[in-house]
């Protein structure tokens, strides 16, 4: 019974504290990192301020906590394709590319939360360095599917396309969710493909999978 008592005590933190982390980035999304004030995000939330304190130690470390979970939580459902992707590299590298470039990680909402932390990352070098984290582990995703590849790119080579790969699907992903409207049912996760494909000299495709159907309201 102790077990169960515990086992649900810390179901129902975590439930609270992602609680929390979510009211931030909405309200972050809503007007920027000044509007996710503590007495804002514990209105938000249903909670008291004082609850707050009981999970982060500062407003700081909440939003810190909510940068990090927005972007792990996109590179998250990023992945979550490859679950059902063909074994074949060439498959696993068109998948990723593609689920960059589609709903659920192209949002307007994600774009707005994404914004609305970056003026704090020269100001607060511990959010500078969640930013930092978060982007290598998406390249290091990126530079292992290309190392994956038939007779892949040397060494020495395959960082340098990484980066220049994970550079045209953040500025397609940025023009995606800002401008929606200006782009036909998956034309950018199509136009992603071809360029990382032109990028690495080989066609990508063929490969890659149709749109999933998704369902309901994701997460932020």
């Amino acid at each position: 019974m102790t077990g169960e008592r515990r086992k649900f005590t810390r179901e129902g933190e975590e439930r609270r504290r992602e609680a929390l982390i979510s009211a931030a980035l909405e309200l972050v999304a809503e007007g920027g990192i000044a509007l996710a004030t503590v007495r804002s995000i514990a209105e938000r939330a249903g909670v008291t301020p004082g609850l707050i304190r009981h999970y982060f130690q500062s407003k700081e470390e909440l939003t810190r906590a909510a940068y990090r979970a927005l972007m792990d939580r996109m590179t998250a459902q990023n992945l979550a394709v490859l679950d059902s992707a063909p074994p074949c590299a060439m498959s696993r590298l068109a998948a990723f590319v593609a689920a960059s470039l589609r709903p659920p990680v192209v949002d307007a909402g994600r774009l707005s939360r994404w914004a609305g932390f970056i003026p704090t990352l020269r100001r607060d070098p511990a959010m500078r360095d969640i930013h930092e984290a978060t982007y290598l582990h998406y390249r290091d995703l990126l530079a292992g599917l290309i190392a994956d590849l038939p007779d892949p790119p040397p060494q020495d080579r395959i960082q340098q396309l990484s980066i220049a790969c994970n550079g045209l699907i953040d500025g397609l992903w940025l023009e995606g969710c800002a401008l929606p409207e200006n782009f036909g049912p998956d034309e950018l996760s199509r136009i992603g493909v071809a360029g990382v494909s032109a990028i690495l000299g080989r066609d990508l495709t063929p490969y890659v999978p149709p749109p999933a159907q998704v369902a309901g309201k994701e997460p932020a």
